[in-house]
């Protein structure tokens, strides 16, 4: 490209830039025209929708920003930063966070502002949203405003991941005792006004801009208010521990990744407001032994990374594959992050790609940030080529401020430990065995573990990853905590879920059963997990009186066709390690299906010609199972049950002209009938019914056949 097309260029992207600001400024005076002349509500404050994606780029030291309409990087900052850093951006300053050094830069100028300390050493979680962004420190349990008032809150514990309402409000969830606290916009002090059951864990999102708590334990969603947590919707699957669940529904689905089952589950939640059923879960296999980052939701997408694969992996909300995107780059796994714009960006650990997931339709483009960084200098826009017609200078790079960009990174000061992972405990004959992942150690090594339980404790290596405790009492519930110290302090604790120690290999508790009866003899069975003593569920065993054994894998069944009292049984079959199974305690209910109140009712439809007589009949046992029979001249058909149509044949009779037929229906209701009189159809039989087939019939009239009857008898004599 020669000079006077290079300046051509130039000229058109800074034209195009003031045509840009020239509409915004245009549009700004003409809603302040509105305001003055009353025409429209002045807001306090505009709150404006962060369009696109920063990414920090490893090689070229710099931050770039990549516009997710059109796929393409428009701005450079050169800022000093650590390999794999991330960038959260504000109204007007752009932020790039390390581990030990957060450094802002103006957006407008593209300039090194200043550089704060963090908090803690740590990679934290970037939220950007109303009155941000925030830097969400979850093991150190520290939230970083970022925004007016800038402040750091403390959560008083370790935290799951967080989400954000519209108006600006962070919902965390502690996972040392369960509490669901807030921090509204603006706010310096979380208050906490919901919390999960003791032991059992969980992670938060959002359901119509309302903020949901999923909890693992009891396997249930419920909605967080003022006064607590709403009433249980059941998922209707059974989820590990590790589970973990997306930001926010889509349409009417829920996404929940079960790692450990490899399997990513889609809830209906259309029934978390309202008192009808929801639809059956939706279930996707993943890759085995590989390890995912997300799930990630937009409005109508759900995005994953499989980090093993080094892929990206978009759903809709019926689990359809969309799309499967690599991920270039070297390094650590990807990571997921949801733009204010409804799309999601996947940033490569080194920050030479972004790839961009359409928030409607699932569909991946891959920003090649290492082609931008060779073509793009940093800074602001040029201005407009003088008038002299001299051919403008190129872009000059722009240096960071020389303190700033030649300062070496400040050390944090070390802090007190993060919260263990992946605490987990089984048990034993008067023991328990414990064991989890290492906490962050937050800048100092971790010189200990404390492990304490209901009337002890007890304190190993920071090396370990597990202990036994013994001398407990069989029978009695322990929840085990575990605490790690280092050099700065004690952190905070984990806990494992409840378990009862007991003798080896033994059987499961009896699981409390629920059960209902319809007058139509269906009945609905079901039952919560009991205590499985240490053995992990292989499945249930389940019968109703008359109807057998079934074997399932969920906690609910129906059965139909009982009648009377029935008694129904369940079981739970459990297996420690590679030993066999063992039948666990019989939970039991009695049902009784229901009296119908009113009588059975029949209606003879039509008489026809097979054998002997067929009578068409339509059978309403009013809910109750019912048995049908028909009647000419003495001769019976066969009692049979019926419901709607029914078919019941009178064998080996003979008749002349109109006859008068008759049919009963009975139930333990009561009895209903009907009767017939005409001349019965030729052939022509229903299927099923055995009517004759063509060809000639002799009718024998009822004088005919009490003579036959009486010659036969004398022969007899």
């Amino acid at each position: 490209m020669n000079t006077d097309e290079r300046g051509t260029k130039r000229f058109s992207v800074v034209a195009r830039t003031r045509m840009a600001v020239a509409l915004v400024v245009a549009g700004c005076l003409a809603l302040v025209g509105l305001a003055v002349t009353g025409q429209a509500a002045t807001p306090e404050r505009l709150e404006f929708v962060q369009v696109g994606h920063w990414v920090y780029n490893d090689a070229a030291q710099s931050a770039f920003h990549v516009d997710g309409s059109t796929n393409r990087v428009d701005a450079r900052a050169d800022v000093p930063g650590a390999n794999g850093s991330q960038v959260a951006q504000g109204d007007g300053s752009g932020y790039v966070v390390e581990r030990n050094r957060i450094t802002e830069f103006d957006k407008a100028t593209l300039s090194v502002a200043e550089s704060l300390p963090p908090p803690a050493p740590e990679t934290p979680f970037v939220m950007e949203i109303a009155g941000g962004p925030y830097l969400v420190y979850r093991n150190a349990g520290q939230i970083v405003r970022l925004g007016d008032p800038a402040a750091t809150v403390p959560a008083g514990g370790p935290l799951s991941r967080p989400v954000a309402t519209t108006d600006g409000t962070v919902w965390a969830h502690r996972v040392d005792n369960g509490a669901i606290c807030d921090l509204p916009k603006g706010a310096a002090v979380m208050t906490c006004p919901a919390q999960l059951p003791p032991g059992h864990g969980g992670g938060l999102t959002l359901v119509g801009d309302r903020p949901v708590v999923l909890d693992t334990t009891g396997d249930s969603l419920h909605r967080v208010g003022p006064d607590g947590l709403g009433e249980a919707l059941p998922l209707g699957i059974k989820l590990s521990p590790s589970a973990q669940v997306a930001n926010s529904a889509v349409g009417d689905r829920l996404a929940i990744a079960d790692p450990e089952r490899n399997q990513l589950h889609l809830i209906d939640i259309s029934g978390l407001d309202q008192d009808h059923p929801s639809a059956k879960p939706i279930s996707v296999e993943l890759t085995k032994g590989s390890r995912f980052n997300g799930p990630l939701s937009s409005s109508n997408v759900v995005a994953m990374v499989d980090e093993t694969r080094g892929e990206v992996l978009t759903y809709d909300a019926d689990g359809k594959l969309k799309s499967t995107a690599k991920v270039p780059g070297q390094g650590t796994p990807p990571r997921l992050a949801k733009g204010e714009d409804n799309r999601i960006y996947v940033d490569s650990s080194d920050g030479s790609h972004v790839l961009v997931v359409n928030g409607d339709d699932g569909t991946v483009v891959d920003v090649d940030v290492d082609k931008a960084a060779n073509t793009q200098t940093a800074g602001a826009p040029s201005a407009d080529p003088e008038p002299s017609g001299e051919q403008p200078a190129p872009p000059q790079r722009q240096e960071a401020p020389p303190n700033t960009q030649q300062a070496p990174p400040p050390v944090a000061k070390a802090t007190p430990p993060g919260a263990p992972r992946k605490v987990s405990a089984s048990s034993g004959d008067g023991s328990i065995k414990v064991s989890w992942s290492p906490a962050a150690d937050n800048g100092a090594r971790i010189t200990a573990y404390r492990v304490t339980w209901t009337g002890g404790s007890t304190r190993v290596d920071g090396s370990s990853r597990g202990t036994t405790i013994s001398g407990l009492t069989n029978g009695t519930p322990y929840v085990v905590t575990v605490i790690a110290e280092n050099s700065a302090g004690i952190g905070a604790g984990a806990s494992a879920k409840a378990v009862i120690p007991g003798p080896a290999n033994r059987p499961a508790g009896a699981p409390a059963v629920t059960a209902n009866a319809t007058a139509d003899g269906k009945v609905s069975v079901s039952w919560t997990q009991p205590d499985l003593r240490g053995g992990t569920l292989v499945h249930y065993l389940v019968s109703v009186t008359g109807k057998g054994q079934r074997t399932v894998s969920a906690t609910s069944a129906e059965f139909t066709g009982v009648t009377g009292t029935a008694t129904v049984t369940v079981r739970a079959v459990t297996k420690f390690g590679s030993g066999a199974t063992l039948n666990g305690a019989t939970g039991s209910r009695k049902v009784t299906v229901p009296v119908p109140s009113d009588p059975p009712t029949i209606t003879i439809t039509g008489v026809r010609v097979g054998t002997g007589l067929i009578v068409d009949v339509t059978a309403n046992g009013k809910g109750a199972p019912a048995t049908c029979q028909a009647e000419f001249n003495g001769a019976r058909s066969a009692s049979k049950a019926c419901s709607g149509a029914t078919s019941l044949p009178i064998n080996n009779v003979v008749y002349f002209g109109a006859i008068t037929v008759t049919a009963t229906i009975k139930t333990s209701g009561g009895t209903g009938t009907d009767s017939w009189t005409g001349v019965p159809s030729a052939g022509g039989g229903a299927p099923g019914g055995g009517g004759a087939p063509g060809g000639s019939l002799i009718w024998l009239g009822p004088i005919a056949m009490v003579g036959l009857r009486r010659r036969k008898e004398k022969e007899l004599l």
